[in-house]
């Protein structure tokens, strides 16, 4: 399965559980934030992240040079609360 049909899956369950006044306040959220200008200055994909120094499942600060020198290493965001 591609992964743009598999999104679309996403999606229609999405709708089909999250209650519509849910749904507006999403939707909205999402093009209050294209419209703010952010997506001109995000990484895209293929590029190269800045080095960076987050915290780690036991609250110590990692390095991402660090764990990229251990190999490679897959970043996960999450976008929080709505």
């Amino acid at each position: 399965m591609l992964l743009s049909e598999k999104l679309a899956q996403i999606r229609e369950k999405a709708a089909q559980a999250i209650p519509a006044d849910k749904q507006v306040i999403m939707h909205r959220a999402t093009e209050d934030l294209g419209n703010s200008g952010i997506v001109d200055s995000v990484i895209a994909v293929g590029q190269k992240l800045p080095a960076f120094t987050l915290l780690n499942q036991s609250g110590i600060p990692t390095s991402s040079s660090i764990l990229h020198d251990s190999g490679p290493m897959v970043l996960t965001v999450f976008r929080g609360s709505w």
